[in-house]
């Protein structure tokens, strides 16, 4: 009986061991193939899009080609949406998810997170020669927002009582406005905000203070300890570099600040 007893104890330390070997597998898997597969958004500017040579652009793109090039790898880049990104990992489709995500405690059930790699913000935009540095600074100017939305919360706990707030029922007019000189100031998403600026290089526009701010992390699979921590010693290098902020500044037009660990 102790015999039996034993014995099943082993097997079943044997099969842990063999399962956490398995969950380990990743990094070695890439680094074995020299190929890693990243999903990343195409159709999410500045973070991904597809550029006039038909091929995918943005923040979250270099972040990809980063860390490829600093594990000495080739990329593989797979285009995803919301909804897929997740289970792209779970199956296996991808070995990391750089793809404007957000951390929450329902996700990290079912998928692990990297450090923060990148700022995803609302924010106050205008063409460089109307002087905002802050919300004080919106007195007697006029600030186009998206009625409802994030953005427009936060604006309306900071916005002076003489600033003329003009709310548009949609992100499209809201863009509309600002674009065809409506408004002075836009408060939007950076997404939006760099999409409008693609799209109208001539209006001159920058960032000029944020309004929230919400990073971006690194999906990873659940239980791939040993390629999350070397993507994250990717990042605290990168950071430390100051190649995260540049980063950060070609695609949202500031440097990426502080980032969560």
């Amino acid at each position: 009986m102790y015999r039996r007893t034993l014995l099943a104890a082993l097997g079943a330390a044997a099969l842990l061991t063999f399962g956490e070997a398995r969950a380990q597998a990743a990094l070695d898997e890439v680094m074995a193939k020299k190929l890693i597969t990243i999903a990343i958004p195409t159709d999410f500017p500045p973070y991904g899009f597809v550029g006039t040579d038909l091929k995918p652009q943005g923040l979250d793109i270099d972040m990809a080609n980063l860390i490829a090039a600093k594990l000495g790898v080739k990329v593989e880049l797979v285009p995803v949406t919301s909804a897929n990104r997740i289970p792209y990992l779970q199956t296996k489709k991808a070995d990391l998810v750089i793809s404007t995500l957000g951390k929450n405690p329902e996700r990290e059930k079912v998928i692990d997170f990297t450090a923060a790699y990148s700022p995803f913000f609302q924010a106050v935009f205008a063409a460089k020669g109307v002087a905002i540095k802050g919300a004080a600074d919106l007195a007697g100017k006029s600030v186009g927002v998206t009625r409802g939305a994030i953005e427009d919360m936060e604006l309306s706990k900071i916005v002076p009582a003489s600033a003329d707030v003009k709310r548009f029922e949609d992100n499209n007019a809201t863009v509309s406005a600002f674009v065809s000189g409506q408004v002075q100031a836009i408060a939007t998403g950076a997404s939006v905000a760099g999409n409008m600026m693609a799209r109208n290089p001539q209006l001159g526009t920058e960032f000029k203070f944020v309004l929230k701010d919400s990073p971006n992390f690194i999906g990873v699979a659940k239980g791939e300890d040993k390629l999350r921590l070397k993507v994250n010693e990717i990042i605290a290098s990168a950071k430390a570099s100051g190649e995260i902020d540049k980063m950060a500044v070609k695609w949202l037009g500031r440097p990426a600040g502080e980032l969560p660990n």
